[in-house]
């Protein structure tokens, strides 16, 4: 027999295997059970042995069967998240924000997309992912038309809504849009602008509700004029067509618009016609895309904090699957303030 080789061929388990949890047991000077009982997050551990036992298993690179530790608990460890296809910024984030923050917490997560949001198609993916064997399930479709199949799926499955709308989901996270909408026209109501425009997202999202709601509600309180609401989609194309016709207002000094990239609509469509950002109107976004403090000029903005709203997602998810699945009463609603971030597309208004 050569060295590091046993009788037959095989490895060594010294030199080769992966550690057990009786290599994590021995390392942290406990009993196998209770490193079993680290792994199943049982309440009955002490806080100072459980830090020993991660400690160990950091050490020794220790990774758990998820297989075998699925039988035991009767749980996968895998959330499952219905999303919206395509390249939105807002639910691509969202998405990455739950990713970052499942992982941190010790679970997978799969995903399924839903290319248009309808009853039949949400229904459609959360079963998929159920018939995986998910734990519960994570939506991002803050669209109305989802909200009634939505409130339906949560009474059969641990779900939590991100973006959506609190009525009659148990629960919900997402961004303040009426507070973040709110600092964005006080902002431009405190540089002496009259009054703000708003060039606003599709209807039927969650999000483009409540940036109108915050920006009327400002208005009123300043008792300023509301101009007429422009409508379009979250696009830069829906921004331009828009610009066009703010560029030809003369009235106009001042825009707050549903997101970033119509803003950068608006920002081409005003330079396309010679009115100066901001010496002639002022333009603030939404979002903060990794771009904008590129555009010319770089933009004002307001920031949306994805990363915590995974957080937060995930960490209301794994509270309703640890009180066994069940529905709990009433609503829960997690709103995280977004943050104003100003740049050189706004300016005092011109005499």
């Amino acid at each position: 027999m050569t060295d590091g080789v046993a009788v037959g061929g095989h490895p060594a388990a010294s030199a080769r295997s992966a550690p057990g949890m009786k290599d994590v047991a021995r390392l942290a000077g406990v009993s196998h059970q209770t490193v079993s009982r680290v792994l199943n997050e049982s309440p009955n551990v002490r806080p100072h042995t459980r830090t020993k036992v991660l400690a160990a298993m950091e050490t020794l690179g220790y990774r758990p069967n998820t297989a075998a530790r699925a039988l035991v608990t009767g749980r996968s460890q895998v959330i499952g998240v219905a999303t919206l296809s395509g390249q939105l910024y807002g639910p691509a984030s969202a998405l990455y924000g739950v990713e970052g923050a499942a992982a941190q917490v010790g679970y997978a997560v799969s995903v399924v997309g839903v290319r248009e949001v309808s009853a039949v198609e949400l229904r459609q993916a959360v079963t998929r992912l159920v018939r995986q064997g998910v734990d519960g399930v994570i939506v991002i479709a803050p669209v109305r038309i989802a909200q009634e199949e939505l409130d339906v799926l949560a009474s059969e499955v641990p779900l939590v809504s991100l973006e959506g709308a609190a009525e009659g989901i148990p629960s919900v996270v997402g961004v303040d849009q009426v507070s973040g909408a709110r600092a964005a026209v006080r902002h431009l109501l405190e540089l002496g602008h009259r009054t703000v425009w708003h060039v606003a997202g599709p209807g039927d999202w969650f999000e483009a509700e409540g940036r109108i709601e915050g920006w009327r509600s400002v208005l009123a309180e300043a008792g300023a004029e509301v101009p007429p609401l422009l409508t379009g989609d979250w696009s830069a194309r829906a921004g331009f067509e828009a610009g066009l016709l703010l560029a030809r207002l003369p009235e106009v000094t001042a825009v707050f618009t549903a997101n970033d990239q119509v803003a950068l609509g608006v920002l081409r469509a005003l330079a396309e016609n010679r009115r100066r950002v901001p010496e002639e109107i002022s333009v603030v976004g939404f979002d903060d895309l990794p771009e904008a403090a590129y555009y010319l000029p770089p933009l004002t903005t307001v920031r949306q904090d994805f990363a915590e709203v995974g957080r937060q997602g995930v960490a209301r998810l794994v509270d309703l699957i640890g009180s066994s699945g069940g529905r709990e009463d009433g609503v829960e609603r997690c709103l995280i303030e977004p943050t104003l971030v100003v740049r050189r597309s706004t300016g005092p208004a011109p005499r």
